[in-house]
């Protein structure tokens, strides 16, 4: 088995290289209420005309633009039309030295090239209603209404195949009449935590022992991912067993392995996968935290194997294992960007690493700061408790400045 250690840039690359090519089969049909956060499987179209008339996006008064050249000018107000109204009511030509109260999101009538905002006129009364307009600024022509089909013409794609279905999303979707939608079927992610010091969190620890966090954090990312979580049993530090597990994982979509990937006497995981004829992908990564991460497939399937520090578990999901369940999800795939901010203290460090460093981000509008958490290493989850966000330490910085705009992965 060739060891395989990677930057952090190569690393990520690589996985997106596999997560492109992977094609989920299956879908199903949800009602548009429970779409939520799934990834759409169809195209979404235009089911006419957006908007379907030319719609007002002010308050005011419909008129001709050619009418209003010299202000201040008084129009002949002939009616008003407000949203919704009925076909049957605008069946009238504004002809010039003409106007109509208009309302937002209804229609210009016929003979109508502009609205004027209801800030900028005059309205006057000679009996009850208004009579006469003072228009008291000139307008363009187009201004303040929105022609039909400038958002969207009948049959154009307004949602691709592979995105995810978020509140506008889902506006979209009902703006144009589907009650339901074909989506991708989640996929089922294995999780598989091993160590003879682990124990399951219902259980009291021993002296020596810890209680199975990863699997449940996992689990809690792997959902906001949009994929089914699949709990594996805790697999010991035995070679027979641990083999057993990881093929009951391999039956799922993909296995995500935590703990027993360094170099230790019972650090079986690579040993067993290479048993299994599978291909590493990578065996390192230069990060920190998360150096022994592992990469690559068996029988068919993909798997990571993850450091067992649940700092670490976290941080390299995010990094690697999340680009790989969402393409299983279905969705497109997207690149890393990491947002700046300024930093508060200044932060020294060892190169030779990408280092994700837990750091708190604060202020607010366009004031973003940030600074790093105290933590005693990537077991420390009172730490990462603290933290919302991971500081980004690029491999060739040993200083990083108070008041420098620095990378921040958000959690």
């Amino acid at each position: 088995m060739p060891a395989s250690s990677l930057t952090f840039e190569q690393a990520r690359h690589l996985v997106e290289t596999h997560a492109t090519a992977l094609r989920p089969a299956a879908t199903e049909t949800v009602a548009l209420a429970g779409a939520a956060s799934r990834i759409l499987a169809e195209p979404l179209l235009a089911d006419r005309d957006f908007p379907p008339f030319p719609r007002a996006t002010r308050d005011g008064f419909a008129l001709r633009a050619a009418d209003v050249v010299h202000p201040p000018t008084t129009l002949r107000v002939i009616g008003e039309i407000k949203a919704g109204i009925a076909p049957a009511e605008l069946n009238f030509h504004l002809a010039s030295g003409q106007a109509v109260s208009i309302m937002t999101g209804a229609p210009l009538p016929s003979g109508a090239d502009a609205v004027v905002m209801v800030e900028y006129t005059e309205v006057e009364y000679t009996e009850p209603a208004a009579d006469e307009v003072k228009v008291l600024r000139s307008v363009a022509v187009g201004e303040n209404y929105v022609p039909t089909g400038a958002e969207a013409l009948r049959g154009a794609v307004l949602l691709h195949p592979g995105a995810r279905l978020d509140a506008a999303a889902i506006a979209c979707a009902a703006s144009v009449g589907k009650p339901t939608l074909r989506v991708f079927r989640r996929p089922r992610i294995a999780v598989l935590s091993t160590g003879d010091e682990l124990v399951d969190v219902h259980s009291l620890p021993g002296p020596t022992q810890i209680r199975n966090s990863n699997l449940h954090s996992l689990a809690a990312q792997i959902s906001a991912a949009g994929a089914e979580p699949v709990l594996l049993p805790i697999a010991p530090d035995e070679p027979a067993r641990l083999r057993e597990l990881i093929e009951q994982g391999l039956q799922a979509d993909l296995l995500l392995l935590t703990g027993g990937v360094s170099v230790g006497k019972y650090d079986l995981v690579e040993q067993v996968l290479a048993e299994l004829q599978a291909s590493f992908l990578f065996t390192s990564v230069q990060i920190q935290p998360g150096r022994p991460a592992v990469f690559g497939q068996a029988r068919g399937r993909y798997f990571f194997g993850l450091p067992g520090n649940p700092v670490s578990t976290m941080v390299t999901f995010e990094l690697f294992g999340r680009p790989m369940v969402e393409a299983l999800c279905g969705m497109a795939p997207r690149k890393l960007v990491f947002p700046r901010a300024r930093l508060k203290s200044e932060v020294r460090t060892r190169t030779g690493l990408t280092r994700f460093l837990p750091a708190s981000l604060t202020g607010e509008f366009d004031d973003a700061q940030v600074e790093l958490v105290h933590w005693q290493g990537s077991g420390d989850m009172a730490a990462i408790v603290r933290a919302n966000c991971y500081l980004v330490v690029p491999p060739d910085r040993e200083l990083l400045s108070a008041g420098e705009w620095v990378p921040i992965l958000l959690r």
